[in-house]
């Protein structure tokens, strides 16, 4: 079999703009909140007092490495704030929409940040959810994740010595409500801009990182108690 005929390659010709399929789409898909939350969890509120001096800025990219080796040594509150805020800190207010660190196809935001919190000073081990409104993170699990990830994450140990897992998925229908098909296009085009950023910020604050896309999705997704219209779309690792 040849490229034309792969699923990806036929995605890619279904998902064309040309003038003649503009604004049509193989189905309704109705949209919903712009914001996942869970109201009763125990939060820890992040914070941003002041931006630490860093390198220059293309010091910073000439720098930038995936790294894979970490001293599971503790990251500070005030570290892991700066990190979730390169991730997706609010930056401004346009009407409804909250803009923020990295772009996002017609303002939708369709990516939620979960944190696997391994070695940190201030926070205990955890899995977390970053709420954007009130920029803190929810407690959704106890305890320390490293081991489960590492097997979810097909087998890569490096993610049981990592400070701190990202963990991103997709709430597909807040671009798809809207871009139909195409917007899967775009929800990729969001987490790897939002990774980028963290991959910046790592380096810029002394720590490394590392991009992780394989992955068992659906035992993923069911370890985070996910519903059928989000999916886990892209990791990494931060550490010392």
């Amino acid at each position: 079999m040849g490229l034309k005929e792969t699923q990806a390659y036929q995605f890619l010709k279904f998902t064309n703009l040309s003038l003649k399929n503009l604004g049509i789409r193989e189905a309704v898909v109705p949209p919903v909140s712009p914001f996942k939350e869970y109201p009763d969890a125990k939060k820890i509120k992040l914070f941003i007092d002041e931006f630490p001096p860093t390198p220059n800025f293309f010091e910073i990219l000439s720098k930038r490495r995936s790294k894979r080796g970490y001293k599971r040594a503790p990251l500070s509150l005030k570290e892991i704030s700066l990190l979730c805020y390169s991730a997706q800190g609010v930056t401004g207010i346009a009407g409804p929409y909250l803009l923020r660190t990295a772009p996002s196809a017609g303002a939708l935001y369709p990516i939620e940040t979960y944190l696997a919190v391994n070695f940190s000073s201030e926070i205990e081990p955890g899995i977390y959810h970053l709420e954007i409104r009130d920029f803190s993170l929810a407690l959704l699990k106890k305890g320390y994740m490293g081991k489960i990830l590492s097997e979810l994450a097909l087998g890569q140990a490096f993610l049981g010595g990592a400070s701190v897992i990202f963990i991103w998925s997709a709430v597909l229908s807040r671009t798809i409500s809207k871009y139909g098909s195409r917007g899967l296009r775009y929800i990729f085009m969001d987490v790897a801009h939002i990774c980028q950023n963290v991959l910046l910020a790592s380096e810029a604050l002394g720590l490394k990182a590392c991009p992780v896309g394989a992955f068992f999705d659906e035992e993923l997704n069911k370890f985070l108690e996910l519903d059928n219209g989000e999916s886990v779309i892209y990791m990494a690792t931060v550490g010392k």
